[in-house]
């Protein structure tokens, strides 16, 4: 895998350029779930893996830094507000 591997916890969702369309990764495999023509529908695809499994969801750019960040589980901050 590569640098965005230290980024990943376990479970949570990514949306990665890939070499044929932006790839919907689960961390927990490293696999691609799915591969889309645009980031925008690899998004709503990694959207609903994430709320359906309570995680949190990386929108990454083409340059690999995160671009979004949501979380649709349990907040990981202790921060109140």
């Amino acid at each position: 895998m590569d640098g965005k591997a230290g980024l990943m916890a376990k479970g949570d969702v990514h949306v990665v350029p890939g070499e044929n369309g932006w790839r919907v990764e689960v961390a927990a495999d490293g696999r691609a779930r799915s591969v889309h023509g645009t980031q925008a529908e690899a998004r709503e695809a990694a959207r609903e893996i994430a709320r359906r499994t309570k995680r949190e969801l990386f929108v990454h750019g083409r340059d690999g830094r995160i671009r979004e960040r949501n979380t649709y589980g349990t907040d990981p901050r202790s921060s109140k507000g």
